[in-house]
């Protein structure tokens, strides 16, 4: 009977340190029916904000309600969008793809060891189970800059220490609570997003380019597939159990593009949408910008936190998908049931230097409540992960249970 006693009390303590990151559900957020989070790219606070070229989210930050105090976390971009869906960066500084299926590999939370672009690491073994992730300093030299002069985090007064931190999203607590979710990603394959790195929605990085009409001149080459659609832009596919397809609620079939049936525009007409929306155009139309593609998706010509480095182009195409997603939002029966939430959020300011510091455009759009209120209190992408929880009557997750971690209760 010792020996029981002595098991189940370890086993008792061992499930409450496995789960210490999983606190009580958040306050201060009105019960919601639907979220729909939109993602854009690469672009600080200053730099969209009366920008004459981003008119309709000018005008919708204005008529909605705007945080003006609203910081990304750390860089780069697949840091960010971990952080946002799940209050972690896992171990995770980089923009490396997923190392798909490999059951061998230490995660970066087992290890304790950061995944970086500097030094160089390998592709970015499956999330799972427990461990420490990275912590996040004020200014990052590693990354996507090798300062000094080095991006700043946050504020550039906030740093996070590393903590212990559970494996997991939103979307594994959703399966548990038995709500829907789903990502909507732009020019995701018809193939689904396994082992897909990126694509163009037909072509992707498993294509055989050799098989396809060798006659052709010039030859067809992976570095002509325009990279619209990226894994790094699908927190999802990181997960183990999303690769392994081990809970279906929490698998590729809650992946979709835009187009079709059972797209975001399909979904949104039959007002069949799920709980939890992750909604995330291709990479001209976020704002990010390619190298290969057209002259209106060029990158910025210049990164420096000011409206001059821009390209004018990327920044209309960024407004217009905005708006279009936002109407077809606002004209889906599920906008008239219940309560319901748009964010449109940036995830970055991306590789502008100190002293600019990492603040970003946050609009929170409700069917219900008050608008055109602007706050100055300091969120991040853990007080919006935080908030979205409250709503959904979740348990808050990894960071976003951090004592300093404020619930967004003006602006929802």
């Amino acid at each position: 009977m010792k020996q029981k006693a002595a098991f189940l009390g370890l086993f008792a303590a061992f499930v409450s340190s496995a789960w210490a990151q999983q606190g009580p559900v958040p306050k201060g957020i009105p019960r919601l029916d639907h979220v729909f989070v939109i993602m854009m790219e690469n672009h600080g606070y200053s730099e969209i904000l009366n920008n004459p070229n981003a008119k309709f989210i000018n005008q919708y930050a204005k008529s909605a309600n705007l945080a003006t105090n609203y910081f990304a976390v750390a860089h780069p971009s697949l840091t960010n969008y971990l952080e946002v869906v799940g209050g972690s960066n896992f171990g995770v500084l980089s923009d490396n793809a997923p190392d798909w299926h490999n059951a061998k590999c230490a995660t970066n939370l087992a290890s304790g060891v950061a995944n970086t672009d500097n030094p160089p690491s390998p592709n970015v073994c499956p999330i799972a189970g427990s461990g420490t992730d990275a912590p996040t300093p004020k200014l990052d030299c590693t990354n996507e800059v090798q300062g000094p002069p080095c991006e700043v985090n946050i504020n550039g007064k906030l740093s996070i220490p590393a903590e212990p931190t559970l494996g997991m999203t939103i979307a594994d607590q959703l399966a548990t609570a038995g709500k829907s979710w789903k990502t909507y990603q732009e020019n995701l394959p018809p193939t689904g997003p396994d082992t897909v790195n990126y694509s163009d929605g037909s072509f992707t990085n498993n294509t055989d380019f050799s098989k396809i009409n060798p006659q052709l001149t010039p030859p067809l080459t992976q570095s002509d597939v325009v990279q619209l659609y990226a894994a790094k832009h699908n927190p999802f596919v990181y997960f183990q159990n999303v690769q392994q397809g081990t809970n279906p609620l929490v698998g590729y079939s809650n992946m979709a593009g835009f187009d079709g049936l059972s797209g975001l525009w399909g979904d949104l007409s039959s007002g069949k949408v799920p709980i939890f929306s992750l909604i995330v155009p291709n990479q001209c139309n976020d704002q990010h910008g390619r190298g290969n593609s057209t002259a209106f998706c060029n990158f910025d010509p210049i990164s420096n936190g000011k409206k001059s480095g821009l390209n004018p182009a990327l920044i209309i195409l960024g407004d217009q998908v905005v708006q279009k997603i936002v109407t077809a939002i606002h004209g889906s029966p599920a906008w008239t049931r219940g309560n319901s939430a748009i964010v449109v959020i940036w995830d970055e300011n991306d590789y502008a230097v100190q002293p600019i510091i990492n603040r970003v455009v946050a609009i929170i759009d409700t069917n219900y409540g008050a608008h055109e209120i602007q706050s100055g209190e300091v969120y991040t992408h853990y007080s919006l992960l935080k908030s979205i929880e409250s709503g959904l009557e979740l348990p808050c997750l990894n960071h976003a249970c951090d004592a300093n971690v404020s619930v967004m209760s003006d602006l929802f």
